[in-house]
């Protein structure tokens, strides 16, 4: 016996078991629509169609308080009040997916916002580093003139190492430990700068 001998009865017994514990979907009553008549008139029968709304649909089956929107899907088939619900469902899908794009967008464009600004912090705080480092390289040369100047030396180099202490206007050691410290807190500060952007880029790239 093949399967085109069974009785319609004993068909539309699957197809209602099918429905009932999920192993039938709308796609696949839709399938068997277009696979033969014989098939198409049972996957049309309103008790399938009734129990996928009930299925996939079961906060919106419920009776309308209204009674004419009760009564004018009473008159439409299940399978165009599933129809209606489904493209309903679909269109509310799309809009919450463009919800969640907009968002991850805007996280992303926050983050990469975050990222050029520590980036400039970056920068900043490389040429404050650079610049302290120079003036300190220039009072270490200026206590070192300091020092030669009491022992003997030719008058040219004298002069000129007296030249070179006479231009610094600052008290040399007292900045010099001002520079140290300062440099010490750049590069803690630039440490902390580049552990934030590494954390960032990979939530960002999360």
């Amino acid at each position: 016996m093949s399967a085109s001998d069974l009785p319609d009865e004993l068909w539309a017994r699957v197809l209602e078991l099918g429905a009932a514990s999920s192993a039938l979907g709308f796609r696949d009553l839709c399938a068997l629509a277009i696979a033969c008549r014989r098939l198409r008139r049972l996957s049309l029968h309103p008790s399938l169609w009734s129990s996928l709304l009930s299925r996939d649909f079961p906060s919106q089956s419920q009776p309308s308080s209204s009674s004419a929107s009760s009564s004018s899907q009473q008159q439409l088939h299940p399978k165009s009040i599933y129809k209606t619900k489904f493209e309903r469902h679909k269109v509310r899908m799309a809009e919450a997916r463009r919800r969640v794009v907009f968002e991850a967008e805007g996280r992303v464009l926050a983050c990469w916002r975050r990222l050029a600004q520590l980036e400039e912090s970056l920068q900043a705080e490389g040429e404050k580093m650079k610049a302290a480092a120079q003036e300190l390289d220039n009072l270490e040369r200026v206590r070192s003139a300091s020092v030669a100047l009491n022992v003997w030396q030719p008058q040219v180099v004298r002069g000129r190492q007296k030249q070179l202490v006479q231009q610094c206007t600052v008290p040399v050691d007292s900045r010099l430990n001002d520079l140290k410290m300062e440099l010490k807190v750049c590069k803690q500060q630039i440490a902390t700068y580049k552990n934030i952007y590494v954390c960032d880029l990979v939530l960002d790239c999360n």
